[in-house]
């Protein structure tokens, strides 16, 4: 019969001898600034394959980024960016976000994301454009949405 033990080490996990770290470092830049950089405990992106879950030790990845919120808990606290367009790198508890667009809450102008959500679903209901530009449309419409929920979780 074989014997197993664990151990179970209470203050870090420990690979191959070595500590893992016990908070992840998330940088999310645009092409026109650095957005965020601080140390935080988890994330959750919106990738191309759903949301993607990140916590210390995760393992290495790349995704594209898709138009939603990205999460980030701090000290017990979580907060919301909108992020659309681009690429997450996870490696070695570093969450880099390469995003086209983001934007913390109240950043946000709610009355003008209202406004382009009303344009752009004015224009979808009478289509006669091209598949590309119906696309962008679409895309258009789904940062508005994701900005309005955004925009109204932060004053409310």
């Amino acid at each position: 019969m074989m014997n197993i033990k664990f151990i179970v080490q209470t203050s870090s996990f420990r690979v191959h001898g070595l500590p893992m770290a016990q908070q992840l470092q998330l940088e999310v830049v645009t092409p026109e600034r650095r957005v965020l950089s601080e140390s935080v405990d988890a994330v959750t992106a919106p990738g191309l394959g759903g949301e993607l879950g990140i916590l210390p030790g995760h393992t290495p990845l790349i995704s594209q980024l898709q138009t939603g919120v990205l999460s980030y808990t701090t000290g017990g606290k979580t907060l919301q960016l909108h992020v659309s367009g681009g690429f997450i790198e996870v490696k070695d508890d570093h969450v880099s976000v390469l995003a086209e667009i983001a934007e913390r809450p109240e950043e946000i102008d709610a009355a003008r994301a209202r406004l382009a959500r009303e344009h752009v679903e004015k224009q979808l209901t009478a289509w006669i454009g091209t598949e590309e530009d119906f696309e962008q449309a679409r895309a258009k419409l789904e940062r508005s949405m994701v900005r309005l929920q955004l925009a109204g979780a932060s004053r409310g």
